[in-house]
């Protein structure tokens, strides 16, 4: 097994975003709407925006005419974001490739909001400092970040040092992992920026077998990466828990957090 299967792919984000849209919180989509001013055209930077699910979810709760800035380095990912906005008549997308830890306030002079989803957790916290202060001052919502806890039902004794494993992963080489969404809250909370955090757990059933069982490999290799020892039952965990999968028998809960930052 080989963690790859955990590396960002189209056809891995097109999979996952009707359970990124369900689990997103909606009332913290809604504190945004409210906030911002009504009338004229919204400018919303998505950093790391992938193939643009993050406006497919949000333009519609929005009023007004809106322009989306889809950052991101993958030049795949950006076409698949202009050929597929969202379909509000009054919604334009405009892709810019680029590293996103390496922005600039200038790069965002004129933003109304400033979103990102799935992405805090892979970042460095120098590189997470280097976001925040580009965005300072300038309305956000991070959503989809995990924060290392993953429940799945039926339970199996070999469950939690899966997860501990995988947890080891997130955090390798420095990256924030499951500590991100605390690390980004307590740095916005001392620059004095009022902070919500909500949860946004990914519940994934019977109907979701095809996503449960991508999420499955990715999870099962990535952890037995970091701990090899792992591997001699690995295999016959990974192969039973997608049998289970396929079966409609394995439920997973996922958990996320929502942030929100509304100066």
């Amino acid at each position: 097994m080989s963690a790859a299967a955990v590396r960002v792919s189209p056809e891995w984000l097109l999979l996952r975003e009707p359970v990124d849209a369900a689990a997103r919180s909606a009332e913290l989509g809604e504190r945004v709407r409210r906030h911002l001013p009504p009338g004229g055209r919204l400018v919303i930077h998505d950093l790391g925006g992938g193939t643009g699910a993050m406006g497919r979810w949000l333009a519609p709760r929005l009023d007004g005419p809106q322009h989306w800035v889809v950052h991101d380095r993958d030049e795949d990912l950006l076409e698949l974001a202009v050929a597929a906005p969202p379909r509000q008549a009054a919604v334009t997308v405009e892709a810019r490739r680029g590293d996103i830890t390496q922005l600039t306030p200038d790069d965002l002079a004129g933003a109304s909001l400033v979103v990102a989803s799935a992405l805090l957790d892979l970042l460095t916290a120098e590189g997470l400092g280097r976001i925040l202060d580009a965005c300072a001052g300038i309305p956000m919502l991070l959503a989809l970040t995990v924060v290392g806890r993953v429940t799945l039902s039926p339970a199996d004794p070999r469950d939690a040092r899966m997860g501990a494993a995988f947890n080891a992963h997130q955090r390798r080489d420095g990256l924030l992992g499951p500590d991100a969404t605390m690390a980004a809250a307590d740095e916005l909370r001392a620059k004095g920026a009022g902070v919500l955090v909500r949860p946004s757990p990914w519940r994934l059933d019977a109907t979701h077998a095809a996503l449960a069982a991508e999420w499955l490999d990715g999870w099962v290799a990535a952890a037995c990466e970091q701990e090899p020892a792992l591997y001699p039952e690995a295999g016959a965990y990974r192969d039973r828990r997608l049998a289970q999968a396929a079966a409609g028998k394995l439920a997973v809960t996922v958990d996320h957090a929502d942030l929100v930052v509304l100066p």
